[in-house]
């Protein structure tokens, strides 16, 4: 089981580090950026849930993590030259499968550290969304996290719907692979869809003189 949550970890990173780079592409970063732009978006999310669990930093006590961001980023930059002509879907989609990824996991994690059910969902969540939101916010984009897109959402549909198959004594693979497709069908739903949550919207009225 550890093995399968390692290599399913090291894929979350890989997807999270392409779409990264790719969004370094699109703003035409130099090679540093993109490896930048790889890595916060990779390991942001979960450096932070490490940290506020208090456990160790998992790329700190794994450095493969680093070399794997690493790797994805010059073979990013030597494969595709021309990040511009990649349809906008191509980084949703690739952006949705680490999403779902992290969620599950990083529930998984911060149960088997000991924290409640809601704190681990929120551990989860914030494993899956916080990279990008960095990442976000270093290109000046506003995150997805606070946009329409039905994104937050699907994390937290993938770390509840795990905790969820554990309560109904599912075998632990199937909770986690079951619970990854589900944030995944969400997200790439709304991305096909185009399926938005409503929007806090505030008209302001000009004053009369």
């Amino acid at each position: 089981m550890l093995e399968l949550l390692y290599w399913l970890d090291l894929f979350g990173v890989i997807v999270f580090a392409f779409s990264g780079a790719l969004m370094a592409g699109r703003y035409q970063l130099d090679p540093f950026g993109v490896v930048v732009l790889s890595a916060v978006t990779a390991i942001g999310g979960g450096t932070i849930r490490d940290v506020i669990l208090q456990t160790p930093v998992f790329w700190v006590e794994n450095p493969v993590y680093l070399y794997v961001i690493l790797a994805t980023a010059v073979l990013t930059i030597i494969f595709i030259r021309c990040p511009k002509r990649i349809p906008k879907r191509f980084l949703l989609v690739s952006d949705a499968f680490g999403l779902a990824l992290f969620a599950v996991l990083g529930t998984e994690k911060a149960l088997s550290l000991g924290a409640a059910v809601p704190v681990a969902i929120v551990m989860g969540t914030m494993s899956a969304v916080a990279g990008g939101m960095i990442r976000d916010v270093l290109c000046n984009v506003i995150p997805m996290i606070l946009r329409k897109e039905i994104y937050a959402t699907a994390a937290i549909l993938g770390g509840t719907l795990y905790t969820l198959l554990l309560y109904f004594d599912l075998p632990q693979h199937i909770a986690i692979i079951g619970s990854i497709l589900g944030a995944l069908s969400l997200r790439l739903a709304a991305i096909y869809w185009r399926v938005t949550l409503p929007a806090f919207d505030i008209i302001e009225q000009e004053e009369s003189k």
